[in-house]
C-alpha cells in the first residue's frame, strides 16, 4: 500500500515506469504549475517555463524569463504598447 499522502489527493500524478522484471510501478511526481499569463491582457507568456518552485530555485534567472524589458510579466504585444506609451509620456514632458 502506498503512503497516505498519495493515496487520496490529485497534488501527485501518477507516472507508470517499467521495471527490470517486466512488472509496472507507480511513482507518484508533483503535477506541474500552470503556465503564467500576461499581467496586462492575460495571454499565455512565451519563453516562461512550467516550473515547481523547488526547481525553479537551483534554475538560472536567465532561462526563467525572456531578456527583455517586463519579461516574465507582460507578453511581447503588451510590452511593445507600454514602450511606447513611457515615450510618448517622455516626448510630452520636454
Amino acid at each position: 500500500m502506498t503512503s497516505q499522502k498519495h493515496r487520496s489527493r490529485r497534488t501527485f500524478r501518477k507516472i507508470f515506469k517499467k521495471v527490470p522484471g517486466g512488472a509496472t510501478n507507480i511513482h507518484y511526481a508533483h503535477r506541474k504549475p500552470k503556465k503564467a499569463h500576461c499581467a496586462a491582457c492575460g495571454m499565455q507568456l512565451a519563453g516562461v517555463p512550467r516550473l515547481r518552485a523547488v526547481v525553479a530555485r537551483t534554475t538560472a534567472r536567465t532561462m526563467k524569463r525572456p531578456e527583455r524589458p517586463y519579461g516574465g510579466v507582460l507578453c511581447s504585444p503588451c510590452t511593445r504598447l507600454k514602450i511606447i506609451e513611457s515615450v510618448q509620456m517622455a516626448m510630452r514632458k520636454l
